[in-house]
C-alpha cells in the first residue's frame, strides 16, 4: 500500500514538472495545473508516512500559487508543508512555516485565517519553547484586536499571561494581565476583571511590589461592583496580612475557595506566597504572670527582680 502511494505521489510530481516546461508553442508555465499535481503528490506521500517528501512537495506547491499571485492557496501548501514537519517532530521548523503562511493570510485579506494559524502554531511549540507560544499568542491577539474581535483577542492574551507567569516572567505577566484588564473593563465583563485583579496582585507580590499590588486595588475601586464584592475583600485582607507580615492570615486568604480555583498558575502563585522575612508572625506580648498578693508581673520585671541584688 505505502509502496503504491509513493509511486502514485511520483507520477504526480511527474506531471507537475511537465506543466511548468515551456517551449516553441507554450511560452507560460501552467502554475495552476502544477500546483495541483504538487498537491496530489503531497497526499499521496503523507498517506505513505512519507513525510519529508509530502513536505517538499507542499513547498513546490506553495511556490507554484506563488507564482500564479494565488496567495491564499500558498499560504494554504506553507501551512500544510508546517504540519509535515510537526509529523517529523520538527517543531521550530514548523512553526517558522506557519508564520510565513500566516503573514500571507494577512496580505491576502483573510486575518481570521491568519490568527488561527498563529493560535495553532503557539499551541505546537507551547511545551518545547514557552517564551516563541508567548509571541505567538500576542500576535493572534494583536489580528483579533485589529479586527475587533475583543473576545477571541483576550483570550490569546490570557494564555500568554498563563505562559509568563508559569515562566516566572512576572514584569511581563503583570503588563500582559493589565492589558487582559482593560478588555474585560471595555467589553464590560467587570466580574473577571476582579479575578484579574487578584492575579495581577499575587504576581506583584511575588515581583516584592507591595506599593503596585495596593495600585491594582486602589484603582479597581473604579471598575461597577468591585467595591464591596468578595473579591475586594478577599484582597483587603491579603494586603493587611502580607503588609503586617502575618504568613497565617496571607495564607488563608490564599487558600479559601476564592483563590484556590482560580486558573491553576494563579492559584499556585497564591499557595506559595510567602510575606517578608520569611513569614514569622510577630510575637503576641507575653500574658502577665499573677503575683501572690494578687498583683501581676511582667517577663519584664522579673527579669529585673532576678538581677536586682547583682550578679553574686
Amino acid at each position: 500500500m505505502a509502496a503504491q502511494k509513493i509511486n502514485e505521489g511520483l507520477e504526480h510530481l511527474a506531471k507537475a514538472e511537465k506543466y511548468l516546461k515551456t517551449g516553441f508553442l507554450k511560452w507560460k508555465p501552467d502554475y495552476d495545473s502544477a500546483a495541483s499535481e504538487y498537491g496530489k503528490a503531497a497526499v499521496a506521500f503523507k498517506n505513505a508516512k512519507q513525510f519529508e517528501q509530502a513536505k517538499d512537495a507542499c513547498l513546490r506547491e506553495a511556490v507554484a500559487h506563488e507564482n500564479n499571485r494565488a496567495l491564499f492557496h500558498a499560504a494554504k501548501a506553507y501551512e500544510q508543508a508546517g504540519m509535515m514537519l510537526k509529523e517529523m517532530q520538527k517543531l521550530p521548523e514548523a512553526v517558522q512555516l506557519i508564520e510565513k503562511a500566516s503573514m500571507m493570510y494577512l496580505e491576502n485579506g483573510t486575518p481570521d485565517t491568519a490568527a488561527m494559524a498563529l493560535e495553532r502554531a503557539g499551541k505546537l511549540i507551547e511545551n518545547v519553547d514557552p517564551e516563541k507560544a508567548v509571541q505567538l499568542y500576542q500576535q493572534t491577539a494583536n489580528v483579533f484586536e485589529n479586527e475587533e474581535r475583543l473576545r477571541q483577542a483576550v483570550e490569546l492574551l490570557g494564555k500568554a499571561s498563563r505562559l509568563l507567569v508559569r515562566g516566572r516572567r512576572f514584569d511581563e505577566a503583570a503588563l500582559s494581565i493589565q492589558k487582559e484588564k482593560n478588555i474585560y473593563k471595555e467589553i464590560e465583563n467587570y466580574p473577571t476583571c476582579y479575578k484579574k485583579t487578584i492575579a495581577q496582585v499575587l504576581v506583584h507580590l511575588h515581583r516584592n511590589d507591595y506599593v503596585a499590588a495596593e495600585r491594582c486595588v486602589r484603582e479597581s475601586y473604579s471598575i461597577p461592583g468591585f467595591n464591596g464584592s468578595e473579591d475586594c475583600a478577599a484582597l483587603e485582607q491579603l494586603l493587611e496580612g502580607y503588609d503586617q507580615q502575618d504568613q497565617d492570615q496571607v495564607s488563608d486568604v490564599c487558600n479559601s475557595p476564592l483563590f484556590k480555583y482560580m486558573d491553576n498558575d494563579y492559584a499556585k502563585l497564591g499557595l506559595s506566597l510567602v510575606v517578608p522575612g520569611g513569614g514569622i508572625k510577630k510575637k503576641s506580648p507575653a500574658t502577665p504572670q499573677a503575683k501572690p498578693d494578687g498583683t501581676t508581673s511582667t517577663a519584664a520585671e522579673e527579669e529585673e527582680d532576678e538581677y536586682s541584688g547583682g550578679l553574686c
